[in-house]
């Protein structure tokens, strides 16, 4: 029998010596966090948890009720444990601060509580994605500066996907690791060990119904990877769910690439910088894959504003470099 690793026994085992378990604890409380999400999306449609609240989000999206309650549990598992200095959330406008009462700490968290929520009331697969840093204000308390830092900086970076099965992936900057979650247990156990990127794939992931609104490279890229060519593996498969989360997952384990370019409508794109692009882009490189907005490196952009709005184009290294050379009219 292999032996079974838990997400606390991995993250104890593999933290550096000099450790002093606070940053180990904060990746066991978002875990913790992920079990309540995780409880509530899978028994969605029995609960009244399905539908709008009534009101929009900063995005001018109207809000979801998961998404109001994903929000929630993540600020009420994190608020109170003293390892935080400040937070911020794709639903909220402002960074949210520490309650005064409680102790303030040395990282801070970037979360989208519930990625893919238009998808709930289909049974689709969504997600959480987050992203930590270290403090690096001079204020007592956590400030919009410690937000505000390049993709670069994250110390550690993760998303769960609520599908058939509840899994959590992340990188503390050295590997990527699956966590499965066994409810027999109440426990997230090791499935995915170091997880590798193809360097090149077969998977092609844009919603092609924006087509006519992209500029030319984007589209002679489309076109290549869809056209036949058994000397260089195409045509590729188009795979699009329309859950950012789920495209991603599919594309890390199995290869390929993911595109939301920038278009007429919307020329910087419509995916957040810091609580999306930065955090799978983290994970896709260290698992060996490239993310870019088409022009530049994710992870090297300095953020203007917490809601800064970024095209992507993430997966497979070699994928991720041709579509570059098609978007800058290299090729």
């Amino acid at each position: 029998m292999s032996k079974l690793v838990t997400i606390d026994r991995h993250i104890m085992e593999t933290q550096p010596p000099h450790a002093t378990g606070e940053f180990s604890a904060l990746l066991n409380d978002i875990a913790f966090a992920a079990k309540l999400i995780g409880r509530e999306v899978n028994k969605a449609g029995l609960v009244d948890v399905l539908g709008f609240t009534g009101t929009t989000n900063v995005h001018g999206e109207e809000v979801r009720k998961l998404d109001e309650y994903a929000d929630d549990i993540i600020f009420k598992a994190l608020d109170h444990t003293g390892r935080l200095c400040v937070m911020a959330s794709e639903e909220r406008e402002e960074i949210i601060p520490i309650p005064a009462k409680f102790k303030c700490g040395h990282y801070v968290l970037m979360y989208d509580p519930l990625d893919g929520s238009s998808n709930i009331d289909a049974n689709v697969s969504i997600g959480t994605i987050f992203s930590l840093y270290r403090k690096v204000s001079s204020a007592e308390r956590g400030t919009l500066e410690d937000c505000l830092q390049p993709g670069l900086e994250q110390v550690a970076a993760g998303y769960i996907i609520y599908g058939s099965s509840t899994m959590l992936v992340f990188t503390t900057g050295n590997g990527v690791c699956g966590f499965t979650y066994d409810p027999s247990v109440g426990e997230f156990l090791l499935s995915h060990e170091n997880i590798q990127t193809p360097k090149r794939g077969k998977i092609f992931s844009v919603n092609e119904g924006n087509s006519y609104r992209w500029d030319s490279g984007t589209k002679a890229y489309v076109n290549y990877v869809k056209q036949v060519d058994k000397g260089t593996n195409r045509p590729y498969s188009g795979r699009y769910i329309g859950s950012l989360v789920a495209d991603f997952h599919r594309n890390l384990l199995y290869g390929g690439i993911f595109l939301y370019p920038g278009d007429l409508k919307n020329p910087n794109g419509k995916l957040r910088l810091v609580y999306e692009a930065n955090p799978l882009a983290m994970i896709v490189e260290h698992a060996g894959g490239y993310a870019s907005d088409g022009h530049r490196r994710i992870l090297d952009i300095k953020p203007d504003g917490i809601h800064q709005l970024t095209p992507l184009i993430i997966g497979s290294l070699d994928d991720v470099k041709e579509a570059e050379d098609f978007i800058q009219g290299k090729r």
